[in-house]
Formats: structure tokens, sequence, C-alpha cells
């Protein structure tokens, strides 16, 4: 892996593994400033979309904690290219809304690095089961 690639890949593993712990501040330091989180999937869902910077993006994480428990959270394969990361794994969680159990779902992510940060993270998810489980 030639450096740059070795760079990015450290710095999306790094704030993804910031996130999972809760270090918000260590998580801050790998995010641009004008950083965009895109998620795809069913927009009923209040975690579905797209906000930008800082300061949105940390208001998106307090509604998506709020609205999902994450119960198994596991990176399965992760690959990087230059500027950009791949990383496929498996999510449950509960849906505090309904109290429902999502079950077994399946997750891909898109990041792009920048100078160090995070300017992308593009995320996907079976927004289905989701949904099924969010809305009871």
């Amino acid at each position: 892996m030639d450096d740059t690639t070795q760079a990015s890949f450290d710095t999306v593993m790094g704030f993804m593994g910031a996130m999972g712990g809760g270090e918000m501040e260590k998580m801050s330091a790998l995010m641009a400033d004008d950083m965009v989180w895109h998620n795809e999937g069913d927009k009923t869902l209040p975690w579905i979309g797209t906000w930008e910077g800082k300061e949105a993006i940390f208001g998106f994480l307090k509604v998506f904690s709020e609205n999902l428990q994450t119960t198994l959270w596991e990176n399965t394969d992760a690959f990087a290219s230059g500027d950009t990361v791949a990383v496929f794994g498996k999510m449950n969680g509960i849906t505090p809304k309904s109290g429902k159990e999502i079950g077994e779902f399946t997750f891909a992510l898109r990041a792009k690095v920048k100078d160090g940060q995070v300017v992308l993270w593009h995320w996907f998810e079976d927004s289905f089961a989701v949904s099924q489980a969010y809305h009871g």
C-alpha cells in the first residue's frame, strides 16, 4: 500500500473507531470542517439524508444515537486506493421508537480523505430492514 493509501485507510479506521468509542474530540480532529456525511436509504428514517459541516454532522449523530441503539457492528472487509476507503460489514440494533430489534443487516461505506481528514462519509445500509423495525 502506498503512503497516501495507507494514510487514508488509517484516517477512516481511526474515525470509525473514535465514533464507536464515543471519542467526539478525536472524531472532530479527523473531520474536515466542510465534511459531507450522506446516508442512503429510506427517507422516513430520521438519519437518512445529507449533512454538511461538523456542527450539522454532530447534530445528526445525536439524532442517530437517539433512534438506533447499535448492538452489533463488525467490519468484515476494508479496502483503500489513494484517497478512497471502502468498508463493508454487518450490524444489528434496536430502535427505541418501537423497541424492536432490527436483525443482522449489512452496510457499506465509501469514504474520502484529504489532508489527513475525512471529507466524505457515504453510508449505505439495508434501510428496508431498519425501517421495518423503526416503524414497528
